[in-house]
């Protein structure tokens, strides 16, 4: 049994999945989503929680500085509620403040071009989302 890790946004969901031990994870894919249209790739997610036997789902939750959540981690939120109800998995929900802009600086001290940086951006800050939570259960 594997966790699904999420960096949800308005236009993407990047994805990432734990190893079967739950030592490392590893961004795998970047779902295109609407959310103006209500189109959130539940379908897609659907058939990686099969493929890869998710057992759990762990939703960055973007809070302000302050600890407070605003608009983002709201629509966060729901998202993961979203999950709950379609998959019938747990859903966690674990703070990703500054995790994108870590990830941007780690593919900029990479030296990735922006082109590239934008197609792996979010499932790399999925992936440390992910990381942080499976660093905690230790």
């Amino acid at each position: 049994m594997r966790t699904m890790g999420l960096d949800v946004g308005s236009k993407t969901v990047g994805v990432a999945i734990s190893d079967a031990l739950g030592w490392t994870a590893q961004g795998i894919e970047t779902v295109k989503i609407d959310e103006e249209k209500e189109e959130f790739g539940l379908d897609r997610l659907g058939v990686l929680i099969v493929e890869h036997d998710v057992s759990k789902i762990v939703v960055g939750l973007p809070k302000n500085m302050n600890g407070s959540i605003g608009f983002r981690g709201e629509a966060s939120q729901h998202y993961g509620k979203l999950l709950e109800e379609r998959f019938g998995l747990p859903v966690v929900f674990w703070d990703e403040r500054l995790t994108t802009m870590a990830a941007e600086r780690v593919l900029l001290e990479a030296d990735v071009s922006r082109k590239k940086r934008k197609k792996v951006i979010d499932k790399m800050a999925a992936s440390m989302i992910l990381q942080g939570y499976m660093d905690s259960q230790k």
